[in-house]
């Protein structure tokens, strides 16, 4: 056994990614197979870059011993490494051959000598039940028109340190320890800032304030590892509002709730929640903003789009929601720059490992079982960027602006004839998309004429995700479901097109809409 555990030969990968770019690796569990391996390692990504290899199993994230954890639970754990990730891995011939053996494969990472570990940045912890130092998000309310802190710089040191806390003051009831170094402030990172530039940013927030918090256990870990610090690594613990979710089952009159998209860019909001009925007992109250059905993220979707998805949930569903004080404090800490913060906390983690915000800009529902491969955004270029695309379309006195095609016998529909400056070339569309939802809707299976039908339903306003040839065949080979909460969305300061048309073999005659409440002209307001 010391002989086998001698020749073996562990190699430590780290895999560094910039901003948009992604690890560039599949992680899989396989029939017949033990272990986590890696597997589609893309030709100059980060994991190729890195000197990962195809077959390779990981034993260690971030010296966290792996190989025995649920394939879940190591997917997530990457994940939450937003800009970088070291692994150690073996060849699968070594993994197979050892694991004929006996051997421990724990102990190879554990069994280093300690100047080794140093050089190859693995913590001596042994094992998953060490926590990872974690950065802070600290909610800070004025009392007496004061945080309860003072800021100091420190020679020889980044940033600015906060010191002197009033006992039992804002700062210390927020969860700032002394001598907390400032990462962010409201989401902006201030650690190249001045003092001053740092004070004028504190007191332009108001009577509230979120600061991005980091000690000096967590600058000394993560700066071994080279990782950039950022809110994907900090914990939601300490933030003293939370979305809740609720699972409701229906009632014989429905979920007893209306739901109502009102023009005040609040999203979609809870309203006349009655007494006593299913969403009542679950807790759900009035002015609660829906943030996500099924842990689907619906922000971006119109009205009749999230009402379909809680519809089709069947007898029950699970609703993601906010009161008021908690999406401003979100917001505050620029929630619009990532999607995740709340659809995390849907998922089961790891015990004593609060959720983490994470500034990813998709949100992926997790499967009711284990896939047996799980993609990790495969790194892709500019001219390689495999994501559907949202696009948004306002329709003008001549339609949409494109022509929808299908053929004979052969399932789906595509876009053909995309008008030069209509609303679908200006949303986005491309000749020979593949069409995979209308208005939050799947309609891959659906035939032509029901397709042609939603469309024309919709009205004045049109979302599609779509996908270019070469995406969605990706997507399809890796059976990785395609939804709207991975597509890049239209940017909405744009204005939309004066005028669009849509052209269609055989349009069929407008079908009749489901019957909806509507408390205004102006909101969308609908009973479930």
């Amino acid at each position: 056994m010391l002989t086998e555990m001698a020749s073996l030969q562990p190699r430590e990968c780290k895999l560094t990614k910039k901003e948009k770019e992604s690890y560039g690796f599949c992680l899989r569990i396989e029939k017949f197979k033990s272990g986590h391996l890696i597997r589609n390692v893309e030709k100059g990504g980060p994991a190729e870059k890195a000197g990962l290899k195809d077959g390779d199993r990981v034993l260690r994230v971030n010296g966290i011993f792996v190989d025995n954890e649920e394939h879940a639970k190591v997917t997530e754990l990457i994940r939450k490494c937003v800009d970088s990730v070291v692994f150690l891995v073996l060849d699968e011939n070594s993994y197979e051959n050892a694991q004929k053996e006996g051997v421990c494969f724990e102990e190879l990472g554990q069994k280093l000598p300690t100047q080794q570990q140093a050089e190859h940045h693995l913590p001596v912890a042994n094992g998953p039940s060490v926590p990872i130092p974690q950065l802070r998000l600290c909610y800070l309310v004025k009392e007496k028109n004061s945080y309860g802190f003072s800021l100091k710089t420190i020679a020889g040191q980044t940033g600015l340190f906060l010191v002197d806390l009033v006992p039992q003051g804002p700062a210390v009831k927020a969860g700032v320890q002394p001598n907390d170094r400032l990462i962010e402030v409201n989401g902006e990172n201030v650690e190249n800032d001045t003092h001053e530039e740092v004070v004028e940013k504190v007191k332009r927030s108001g009577n509230q304030v979120v600061f991005l918090l980091s000690n000096k256990e967590s600058d000394h870990y993560y700066n071994r590892l080279n990782m950039e610090l950022t809110r994907g690594l900090a914990s939601l613990e300490l933030l003293p509002h939370k979305p809740r979710s609720l699972e409701i089952k229906k009632g014989n009159n429905g979920y007893g709730f209306y739901l109502r998209m009102e023009q005040n860019g609040k999203g979609h909001l809870i309203k006349d929640v009655e007494s006593g009925s299913p969403a009542a007992k679950v807790g759900l109250k009035d002015n609660d903003i829906l943030v996500a059905v099924n842990e689907e993220s619906v922000e971006t979707l119109e009205h009749d789009a999230v009402v379909e998805k809680i519809r089709q949930s069947g007898q029950s569903t699970t609703l993601l929601v906010v009161d008021e004080e908690t999406d401003a404090m979100y917001k505050m800490n620029r929630r619009k720059q990532y999607v995740e913060p709340f659809i995390q906390l849907l998922s089961p983690a790891p015990k004593k490992s609060p959720a983490k915000i994470s500034p990813c800009v998709y949100c992926h529902k997790k499967p009711v079982q284990s896939p047996p491969e799980v993609p990790l955004a495969t790194h892709h270029n500019e001219e390689e960027n495999h994501k559907p695309r949202l696009c948004k379309l306002e329709k003008g006195p001549n339609g949409f602006g494109f022509r929808l095609n299908a053929i004979k016998d052969v399932p789906g529909q595509f876009i053909k004839q995309v008008e030069k400056d209509g609303a679908g070339d200006t949303a986005g569309l491309h000749v020979d998309d593949i069409l995979i939802e209308v208005n939050g809707v799947n309609v891959e299976k659906e035939d032509y004429e029901n397709v042609v039908a939603r469309i024309h339903d919709s009205g004045k306003k049109l979302t599609l995700l779509v996908c270019d040839k070469k995406a969605y065949q990706y997507f399809k080979s890796q059976k990785i479901p395609i939804t709207t909460s991975m597509a890049d969305a239209l940017d909405e300061s744009k204005d939309p097109p004066a005028y669009t048309e849509i052209q269609a073999a055989e349009q069929p005659e407008p079908q009749e809409r489901a019957s909806s409440s509507s408390s205004s002209d102006s909101d969308d307001d609908t009973q479930l």
